[in-house]
């Protein structure tokens, strides 16, 4: 089957930061109610246990559809059928299966510089894939989110100050274009959710996305170009991407797909 964007043309979304020719990320969007249970014949050993393992029936949907998308973009892009896409998964820490998933192609090949990476929140999946920089994605419903209790997690004392300053009603979407730029960094660097995020510095949601500050944890300063978009109305995304080259979002919606594979 061949994938293809149900939109009518990919949108394209820039960020600012260079003068070089922008590196497009390809953003694969779904929705729960997209996912079928045909799905399943998709996953591999692996995957399959950690879907039957995933006790909470919208996690488990979720998780689904994140390896569906990846699977069939992926299968696309390499040449392989869906469920024979290599995918691999290795905790840094413990060398368990449940680490960063990542295309497990052999070192120079046509297709090893290809990264993309998983996010999902409420009933929206995403996926974002890139060549030959590292990518993070990450969306955020907030629906319910409770920014007073919150937000002292996830900001720092500046950024939290400025967020007290904004007008009430600014606050919830203020919160949560801040989050979703922190954890895209966080997870286009390789270092996920073991850094807090209220020690990685991130700019005003109202300026061009960009990293002010890196936690002390973190070995280096990393040089990353950084995108924001929205699923819909309601769901805030930010995009990550190591180096120094601009991002181009290009946005396709995989419904249409998920809905019609057998």
């Amino acid at each position: 089957m061949r994938v293809t964007a149900s939109d009518s043309a990919p949108r394209p979304v820039h960020a600012t930061g260079t003068d070089s020719a922008p590196r497009p990320v390809q953003l694969w969007w779904a929705r729960l109610p997209d996912v079928r249970p045909g799905l399943v014949g998709l996953l591999d050993p692996v995957e399959l246990g950690r879907y039957e393992a995933t006790a909470d029936p919208a996690n488990r949907l979720r998780f689904l559809a994140g390896c569906a998308i990846s699977r069939l973009v992926l299968g696309e892009l390499i040449g392989l059928p869906p469920a024979d896409v290599p995918l691999r998964r290795v905790c840094p820490r413990c060398a368990g299966p449940h680490g960063k998933v990542t295309l497990d192609v052999p070192a120079g090949s046509a297709h090893a510089d290809v990264r993309f990476s998983v996010s999902h929140s409420g009933d929206v999946i995403g996926v974002a894939v890139c060549r030959g920089a590292e990518v993070g994605l990450d969306v955020e419903d907030g629906a319910g989110t409770d920014v007073a209790r919150v937000a002292p997690r996830v900001l720092g004392d500046t950024e939290l100050a400025a967020l007290r300053a904004r007008p009430p009603a600014e606050r919830h979407a203020a919160f949560l274009r801040y989050w979703t730029r922190k954890e895209s960094v966080l997870k286009a660097i390789g270092v996920g959710l073991r850094v807090p995020l209220r020690r990685l510095r991130v700019s005003d949601p109202k300026l061009p996305p960009a990293v002010l500050s890196w936690p002390a944890q973190i070995d280096a300063c990393h040089e990353v170009r950084m995108a924001d978009t929205v699923v819909g109305t309601t769901h805030p995304a930010s995009v990550t991407v190591t180096g120094t080259t601009e991002v181009t979002l290009l946005r396709h919606d995989t419904s249409a797909i998920l809905r019609a594979w057998r």
